[in-house]
């Protein structure tokens, strides 16, 4: 019996080559603010639409986004590490980025979920 096409999940390795993939387009055209001042400020401006920490961030840094994501209502995940967020954006280790587009971070943000 055929799976159909909504039952096929890729795999986990599959899915956070996406999301990196992703996150390096957003740098490119200009729609992600990295580092924690750059996405601290991007939340507090109302542009941002989606905030990603890195899972080995200080749980401080953790705290310090969580809270203020539910704040201002922006969605945050923790993903990936400092280095493989960095490296995917073209940057030295990033802790935290901000998605500043509304379609980059609903797709960002499917494929997190299905993680």
């Amino acid at each position: 019996m055929k799976k159909k096409a909504e039952d096929m999940v890729p795999g986990r390795e599959v899915l956070e080559k996406k999301i990196h993939s992703l996150l390096g387009l957003s740098t490119k055209a200009g729609f992600a603010a990295s580092g924690e001042f750059l996405s601290e400020k991007s939340v507090k401006d109302g542009k941002a639409r989606l905030v990603i920490v890195a899972g080995d961030a200080s749980d401080n840094t953790k705290k310090k986004f969580k809270d203020m994501c539910e704040y201002y209502g922006v969605p945050c995940h923790v993903f990936s590490d400092k280095d493989t967020l960095g490296h995917s954006m073209g940057k030295e280790f990033r802790a935290s980025l901000a998605i500043n587009d509304q379609g980059m971070a609903a797709q960002i943000i499917k494929y997190i979920e299905m993680l």
